[in-house]
């Protein structure tokens, strides 16, 4: 989940009132003035005052969210980009458990940064789908773990047209008890969702 917050933007000389929406890879413009900036577009990115000013395309733009929210949103925007590994919390620590056939590039590269792979005893689990009878296979392979509330990432190709979507997973996993927590892009080609039994108290 994003930030957001109600405020007037400045775009260029027009003047609106908007719900501004800071998401991890865009601020979103709902209202007098809509627009989606990737926030790799801002350029000048600065706080004056109570406005958060930055532009895009040579065009200033001026968001008046409040002298402390335009320094957070402008820290925020700022920011190094998260890799794939902090994404999915992989670090030089972590004992992964990978199943399935891991083809993509930037999904490879970042299990590099794993202490070790390993099926036995793992901290996270990694699992790529093509189809609901190979999500199937993966549950029943991991089950022994995932009572154990041992978390896993489910990938699968973005785009409709494909035999597993974000439905059926969700669908599947829900009904055997687990829980999604977490949403991450892997590349242009794959995304993931995190599930996980809930812990009992």
């Amino acid at each position: 989940m994003g930030r957001e917050a109600s405020c007037q933007c400045n775009w260029a000389g027009t003047t609106g009132d908007v719900k501004a929406l800071l998401e991890t890879n865009e601020i979103i413009l709902r209202g007098e003035i809509r627009r989606r900036i990737p926030l790799q577009k801002l350029a000048d990115v600065k706080v004056q005052a109570d406005r958060l000013c930055f532009s895009v395309n040579r065009e200033p733009v001026q968001l008046f969210l409040g002298a402390l929210v335009a320094e957070s949103w402008a820290k925020k925007v700022k920011a190094p980009p998260r890799s794939l590994a902090q994404k999915l919390g992989i670090t030089d620590k972590t004992v992964l458990r990978t199943i399935g056939n891991i083809t993509d590039r930037a999904l490879l590269s970042a299990l590099d940064e794993a202490a070790r792979i390993s099926a036995r005893d793992p901290d996270l689990i990694v699992a790529c789908v093509d189809t609901p009878e190979s999500l199937i296979t993966i549950l029943r392979d991991a089950r022994k773990q995932l009572v154990q509330s041992i978390p896993i990432w489910v990938v699968y190709r973005k785009g409709p047209g494909h035999p597993i979507n974000e439905s059926i997973i969700r669908s599947h996993l829900r009904s055997s008890g687990m829980m999604d927590t977490k949403v991450a892009a892997v590349s242009a080609e794959w995304t993931a969702l995190r599930f996980n039994l809930p812990k009992s108290n």
